[in-house]
């Protein structure tokens, strides 16, 4: 199984970029992980709606360029499904079962994801209706799929 975490921005906190570290070596036992960050852009201040679904879609139109055909793509949206981790260990696991062999999990910019985005998603999910830093996001992301593959291995994990 193939795992891509497509994200807007780079992690420059050290700490998060350990923890995104650690959560790649436990991964690599279950899947291959690979970690695309495509850069953000630049939202100044006061900007008007018109001018932040422009800066989205430039957003999303680089995110497009690392999504194939062949890819199920799952896209973190805050209005979407809230999923337990067993519930997501069973998506992975019945997508594999399908032969998805390629699942991307695609991560917004601070504006939130562009609609082209939006429509290219096989499946949408929420981790929650709250607001969090990007860069702790993907470490939640990647600690979620890594307690999946955990949970479908039948493998201790804590609840």
């Amino acid at each position: 199984m193939n795992i891509y975490v497509i994200a807007v921005g780079k992690i420059k906190e050290k700490f998060f970029r350990d923890a995104v570290e650690e959560y790649k070596k436990r991964l690599s036992r279950y899947c291959k992980l690979e970690i695309i960050e495509v850069p953000d852009e630049k939202t100044p201040d006061n900007a008007s709606e018109k001018e932040e679904e422009m800066i989205k879609e430039k957003e999303g139109q680089k995110i497009l360029k690392h999504i194939s055909d062949k890819m199920f793509v799952i896209t973190l949206e805050i209005d979407a499904k809230q999923p337990s981790s067993e519930e997501l260990a069973a998506k992975i696991k019945e997508l594999s079962i399908k032969g998805e062999s390629n699942i991307a999990f695609v991560i917004g910019g601070s504006l939130g994801l562009a609609k082209s985005v939006q429509q290219r998603a096989n499946h949408k999910m929420s981790f929650s209706r709250l607001t969090f830093p990007h860069q702790l996001f993907r470490v939640m992301v990647l600690e979620q799929i890594y307690r999946g593959y955990r949970i479908i291995s039948g493998e201790p994990y804590h609840k």
